[in-house]
């Protein structure tokens, strides 16, 4: 670090003139970092030398070669524009020296910083992030971060603020990393003007180092910092006041600023004028790369010790490659002996998701109602199924489309290039536990029966509620067959979505002894008046044994009819109600 001192004779000395281009070469070559002091001197004076400055410069010059003036000029226009201190500003001396020495002591503080160099993968990150942002323009650039919950999105920020606020090279006059733990930033959810003036005197004050700053009005943030060069970062940003309170516009800044958005909210970064290609989605690392971090974490290396190989891949494998799941259980089983991990991994992974469910609840409560009602959907039965079946199956009550996307952009789910929709394994069954809890005790009041011994219950026993909405059962987990009694669906005269899968004939033969009735279906409708099924938009049945549905099967809403392997050679017999848009297999 060079502290370089300009006073109105500081030209005078060809020494210290020297001495100057050799400090400015070490801010390009080396990212030595330079703190002009402007004493008694305006910095525009230094940087074109003119006035008195000038004047004394010029004197110095006389008899010098040409290209040496040449880079005395070059070095005083570069420092000159550097962050620096100036003495104008400070009545005080004493103050202005502390605040000169404090700020030494924390750029050396954090120059020294490695925090992010063990980090797995960070170097790529990096790599795409100095492309995204386009060092050589001088524009007020604006990008963002995007991913889920639990990514590493919040890392990549750290690590880029530490590089580029100690870089020389890119001579920011101000930086400042918004983390919304802080209660001022956490609660900025009121668009109160009162709320505003506080953000931005709060903001102004971090980025400027400088206490009881007072601002009067909301053009404060763009009249003190319009003509600086500034970097910002936004980590986890939800809500768009903070946004407009603090980077109303990219004009609020001087030219060569950098602004960084964190958000798990994609639409938030384009309501904010974020173009796509400003965006940087942040995506699960590779199972190399997992298994790195995770070895990191447990034995502060990228590969196990000896003999942990096939614990330390099991253990790794429970994460779904998740960074922050591979962080906690990693750092849980840090230290421990080879036989404990058998142990002890079963009440670690309950930990672990936990840890992982709660920064995970926090996107989904955020949702709108009719949002939050898909994404369960989704996490109870249609994870891994393509958009258009879905849409075709819910479109009826849920403007599906619209959710669909907004679950996207909020990185809840990932629609591929193929349609199909994929929910990650930590989203689902955090989505599964949210159904779950109020019908722990009474499965036939939940509104998704998945489990197949609750569902076995329910039907043996006939205690299925209107609460039901949907029943996904695996064939090949019933051992026993199941007997279902003539009312076992009686009850559940809202249920959508009937699935019984998992067992073809060719394989294993499952029997379902149907009590009663000609066809033995007395749990289907037998007449329209019948409110039972009337909602019914979904029936799969595996291997079913009948040759013919009943003639009087009614379910107007049916809009998925599968029977794989079954004996079924025609739907019905004679006439049959219209099935606006079936699709049957």
């Amino acid at each position: 670090m060079s502290i370089v001192a300009f006073s109105e004779n500081f030209a005078n000395s060809s020494w210290c003139l020297d001495e100057l281009v050799e400090i400015m070469e070490c801010n390009k070559e080396m990212g030595k970092i330079v703190i002009p002091i402007f004493y008694g001197v305006e910095p525009s004076h230094v940087k074109k030398q003119t006035e008195s400055f000038g004047e004394t410069f010029n004197k110095t010059c006389k008899g010098i070669p040409e290209e040496k003036i040449l880079q005395w000029r070059e070095a005083l226009s570069e420092a000159a524009t550097t962050a620096g201190v100036d003495s104008r500003d400070w009545p005080d001396e004493a103050k202005m020296i502390e605040e000169i020495a404090s700020d030494v002591s924390n750029k050396l503080n954090s120059k020294s910083s490695n925090d992010f160099d063990d980090c797995v993968g960070i170097k790529s990150h990096m790599i795409k992030m100095e492309l995204l942002l386009e060092w050589k323009s001088e524009e007020v650039i604006m990008v963002g971060i995007w991913g889920p919950s639990g990514v590493g999105k919040t890392t990549i920020g750290r690590a880029l603020f530490s590089r580029l606020s100690m870089d020389g090279n890119k001579k920011f006059q101000g930086s400042i990393f918004i983390d919304k733990t802080k209660d001022i930033y956490r609660s900025a959810n009121s668009g109160d003007y009162n709320m505003k003036l506080h953000l931005q005197r709060q903001f102004l004050s971090e980025i400027l180092d400088e206490k009881d700053i007072k601002i009067y009005s909301l053009s404060a943030v763009k009249e003190r910092l319009g003509h600086k060069k500034v970097l910002v970062v936004f980590d986890d940003v939800d809500d768009q006041v903070l946004l407009q309170a603090l980077v109303g516009h990219t004009s609020w800044f001087g030219s060569g600023s950098r602004i960084v958005v964190i958000s798990k909210d994609r639409e938030l970064l384009r309501a904010r004028g974020i173009e796509s290609h400003r965006i940087y989605q942040v995506a699960l690392p590779s199972q190399e790369l997992a298994f790195q971090m995770f070895c990191q974490c447990a034995f502060g290396q990228d590969s196990p010790d000896d003999g942990f190989m096939e614990l330390a891949i099991d253990a790794a494998n429970l994460t779904g490659n998740l960074p922050l799941a591979l962080n906690v259980l990693g750092s849980s089983l840090a230290g421990m002996k080879k036989e404990e991990w058998a142990d002890r991994l079963p009440k670690l992974r309950d930990g672990m998701a936990g840890t992982v469910d709660k920064t995970l609840k926090d996107s989904y409560d955020r949702l709108k109602e009719e949002e939050k009602e898909i994404f369960r959907h989704i996490a109870c039965l249609f994870n891994h199924k393509t958009r258009d079946y879905v849409i075709r199956l819910l479109e009826d009550r849920l403007d599906v489309r619209a959710g669909l996307t907004t679950l996207a952009e909020r990185c809840l789910i990932n629609i591929s290039a193929d349609k199909i929709i994929r929910m990650h394994d930590f989203l689902q069954k955090m989505g599964r536990d949210i159904v779950r809890p109020p019908c722990t005790r009474e499965p036939g009041k939940c509104q998704f029966l998945m489990d197949s011994k609750d569902i076995y219950d329910v039907l043996v026993a006939g205690t299925g509620t209107n609460g039901v909405l949907g029943i996904f059962l695996n064939l090949s987990e019933i051992e026993d067959g199941l007997h279902i009694r003539e009312k076992a669906f009686r009850k559940m005269q809202n249920l959508r979505f009937l699935s019984m899968y998992g067992v073809l004939q060719k394989d294993k033969e499952v029997m379902l002894h149907l009590q009663g009735g000609k066809y033995g279906m007395w749990f289907l409708p037998q007449k329209e008046e019948d409110q039972m099924w009337r909602q019914l938009r979904l029936l799969e049945w595996w291997g079913c044994s009948m040759r013919c549905m009943p003639s009087n099967f009614y379910a107007k809403n049916l809009v998925e009819l599968r029977m794989p392997d079954s004996h079924l050679e025609k739907l019905w017999e004679g006439a049959q109600v219209s099935f606006s848009g079936l699709n049957a297999l």
